[in-house]
């Protein structure tokens, strides 16, 4: 097969364009700072708190529409064991995902004025555990980017016939440019171009995909399928544990990535913010129908009669290359064309995203908070330039890991849900967490889930829940074992919180053991406690004499 140059073509000048929008809004993100004086951070990280709710639906949405959300769920789909009622979850969790950052997260992180979800963690817990979750935090936002550059790679690379690592490496170099010129305002208003091309393009190629010769009635395969396994999935009655495990893993484990709440955190307002959680809730769903139906039609297709021929795509070990297979094998080829740049606006909207959050925390919460706190302006713009230039360049260097773009998916998901979930809850809305609690949650949390068993990463069950069965020689879990590892986790922090406050304030440990200042942080609590009830008796105080003093001086208030 040579190389598909119309294709080609298009592709050139979707990235022209993509590049164009993100130079033109890097103009205005520096127009915007010279009217508002805004700091280089506040500017490049989160657009001096100024995106309008428009935008800030479009950039909310584009966070979750990535490579991985429409290649993974297409693969979702189409495999035996998911199908239908996997996908339906995943989509369901993370519309919920948007509903409760913006109920719950978006209010008590504006009001603490944060640059990133990081920043009550350095408030609370000192500068040594935060810059230790951060590296977890930024852990998430690389293998992030890696997923959505493998799908982008897998789908040009079948589609266009361009070598693999090409494919990435160009598009990587333009996501890189962009975000390193106009930050947040580059990467947010691209998101919209990105989003309406991925809208048009996906819903373009269904039509083409489900009219196909070769694809049966996707109604009629979806219980009953000849050619594969229905693709409603196997949703058995002892496989409830494990989706209530995946529906609340994609759910809140998504709560656990800083590019969400980075967005709450760069609107102009509270309402703002929440607007665009709650619209984003149900537009993601919109956009999560077509690759679903990609996959049922992928599933309905007898391959035979194509020019992929026999086997399947399942039997082959392709299934995480099904919706470039689908395109490339079930539709005219400029369709197939005009789907790869529909991939590619997604990978880009996602990646890019990646990038700015990665970036975020590092230059807030490691480089200016521990490392450098006299850093200027002009230190810290080069700070966040050269973050988003190794975070891409380590990113994208990852890809030649070319696995399962669900497997990827899944692993960063928990690794969300675990780790960095249980600990944002408990920093924000636990007052007696501290650094001890802190520390023995991640080890809690982290130990339950590798004894739990990894078969994706090769680790046996070790630690056998109610449920687990013996399948073909391979220990199975039925639990929902991943919430059970994060509900530990929490338990954990709240525990040792609490045993090492009662242990320093009691006496019963001497004070010079305190890495973590439980004291200090008691007693500055109480203090503020103490504080914050005479503000209120002055302010009530106040309320009381203010009718008084008006009605003894009509005369002033007659002159004015």
């Amino acid at each position: 097969m040579a190389v598909n140059i119309p294709g080609v073509i298009l592709m050139v000048l979707f990235y022209l364009m993509v590049l164009g929008t993100g130079i033109w809004a890097s103009f205005k993100s520096k127009r915007e700072q010279k009217k508002s004086g805004a700091s280089e951070m506040e500017m490049t990280l989160l657009g001096n708190r100024s995106i309008n709710w428009v935008v800030g639906i479009f950039t909310m949405t584009a966070t979750w529409v990535g490579g991985g959300f429409i290649v993974g769920t297409a693969e979702m789909v189409y495999t035996p064991s998911m199908g239908l009622t996997w996908a339906a979850t995943m989509l369901t969790a993370y519309s919920l995902s948007f509903i409760i950052c913006g109920l719950v997260f978006a209010k008590p992180l504006r009001e603490m004025r944060c640059v990133t979800m990081m920043d009550p963690f350095h408030i609370k817990y000192g500068q040594v555990l935060t810059a230790g979750l951060s590296l977890a935090s930024i852990s998430l936002d690389v293998m992030f980017l890696t997923v959505t550059l493998i799908c982008l790679g897998g789908t040009m690379s079948v589609v266009l016939d361009l070598p693999y690592t090409l494919c990435i490496w160009i598009s990587a170099a333009v996501v890189i440019i962009y975000t390193l010129l106009g930050g947040l305002y580059s990467v947010a208003y691209t998101d919209i171009i990105q989003l309406v091309l991925i809208f048009i393009s996906l819903w373009l190629c269904v039509p083409f995909v489900l009219m196909n010769p070769n694809c049966l009635d996707i109604s009629k395969t979806l219980m009953n399928n000849t050619l594969h396994a229905p693709w409603i999935g196997a949703p058995g009655l002892e496989k409830t544990g494990i989706m209530m495990d995946d529906f609340l893993m994609f759910a809140l484990g998504s709560l656990g990535y800083q590019c969400l709440h980075q967005r709450t955190l760069a609107a102009s307002s509270l309402a703002t913010a929440k607007l665009s959680c709650f619209v984003a809730a149900f537009v993601i769903l919109v956009f999560g129908t077509p690759p679903i139906l990609l996959g049922a039609a992928a599933a309905s297709t007898d391959w035979n009669l194509t020019s992929y021929g026999s086997p399947f795509p399942y039997e082959r070990g392709e299934a995480a290359q099904v919706l470039p297979l689908t395109l490339q094998h079930l539709t005219p080829s400029f369709i197939s064309i005009i789907g790869t740049g529909c991939v590619a606006a997604a990978v880009m909207s996602s990646a890019d995203s990646g990038l700015i959050s990665a970036a975020s925390v590092f230059t807030s919460n490691i480089y200016k908070n521990i490392l450098r706190p006299q850093a200027s302006d002009r230190e810290i713009q080069w700070v966040i330039r050269v973050a988003v230039m190794v975070v891409g360049l380590v990113g994208t260097s990852l890809t030649s890991q070319k696995n399962s773009v669900l497997l990827f998916w899944i692993l960063i998901a928990e690794l969300g849900y675990v780790i960095i979930f249980p600990q944002l809850v408990c920093v924000l809305f636990v007052n007696i967490s501290n650094g001890y609690g802190a520390v023995m949650g991640c080890v809690v949390g982290l130990v339950l889930r590798v004894l739990s068993g990894l078969p994706s990463l090769g680790l046996p069950v070790v630690l056998h829940f109610p449920g687990c069965v013996l399948e073909d020689g391979v220990y199975v879990q039925y639990a929902p074992v991943k919430t059970i590892s994060m509900l530990s986790a929490i338990a954990a922090i709240v525990l040792f919180s609490y045993l090492t406050s009662v242990l320093f304030n009691k006496g019963l440990l001497p004070e010079k053991c305190d890495v973590f200042k439980v004291k200090v942080q008691q007693s500055a609590r109480e203090l503020t406690l103490v504080h914050g009830a005479k503000e209120d008796n002055e302010k009530e105080t106040l309320d009381n004499t203010c009718p008084q003093t008006e009605a003894s001086e009509p005369m002033i208030s007659s002159e004015c």
